[in-house]
């Protein structure tokens, strides 16, 4: 656990340092701010629940974006500057290396999400808000950032470079979004299959302010998935 931590606030850290953490915070609040001011706000008179179930639908999908810059340096920096050799040989096992380096990114992901929390206590100014609701759809919204930093370590460590890794995680995010899609068309018995793995589908209902264990479930087990193949990737790179 030790060692998992040690990587975990070496990741952090250099996210932090890196003009490409500045910048991916910057334009997250940027574009959650002016989303949430212009769609969930509007100027017709919403009920409370309504614009905090449309803020969460925004901040989801802002935090989907966001994912991709900040997991992309994963490994693939690593390799790109030549430091992977080092990391390898190093007294630590392929699994910590990936758990440590998802936690530091998953950390600063998560401190950019709650630092939007000011938007929708700001709906108590005229309204009435559920704390109910909040916990859930910020959940929610976490698990949703989990899953897909653990597809971002997937493809940072497939890739030679941070612009490959974050092509790659693009791809298998647009896949997973669209498996709902791909549902409506199917026929049955894998219409509901596909309909059910979609990633914005399982989320609705955090966005409604619900917790359902086997939403939870879903989202671990996705980042679970990821996180084994990127380490069964790295493992296979060691021995070439």
């Amino acid at each position: 656990m030790r060692s998992i931590l040690l990587v975990a606030k070496r990741e952090f850290g250099a996210i932090v340092k890196s003009p490409m953490g500045f910048i991916v915070a910057a334009l997250t609040l940027a574009a959650i701010g002016l989303l949430f001011n212009v769609l969930a706000l509007g100027e017709s008179e919403k009920l409370s629940s309504v614009v905090i179930n449309e803020f969460f639908y925004l901040l989801s999908g802002v935090t989907i974006i966001a994912s991709a810059p900040i997991s992309m340096r994963m490994i693939a920096e690593e390799r790109q500057k030549g430091t992977i050799p080092l990391l390898l040989t190093s007294p630590i096992s392929d699994s910590q290396i990936i758990l440590g380096k998802f936690l530091g990114a998953f950390i600063f992901l998560f401190l950019l999400i709650m630092s939007s929390i000011y938007m929708p206590l700001m709906v108590m100014v005229h309204g009435k808000i559920s704390w109910g609701h909040l916990v859930a759809g910020y959940l929610g919204v976490a698990l949703v950032g989990a899953s897909c930093l653990s597809i971002g370590a997937f493809g940072s460590s497939l890739a030679k470079s941070q612009i490959i890794a974050i092509f790659i995680t693009a791809f298998f995010l647009l896949v997973m979004i669209l498996l709902w899609l791909v549902g409506k068309i199917s026929e049955s018995p894998l219409n509901e299959i596909f309909y059910h793995l979609g990633l914005q589908v399982r989320f609705l209902t955090f966005r409604a302010g619900k917790i359902h264990l086997r939403d939870v479930v879903y989202f671990l087990s996705l980042t679970t998935f990821f996180l084994f193949l990127a380490t069964r990737i790295l493992e296979s790179r060691r021995w070439r």
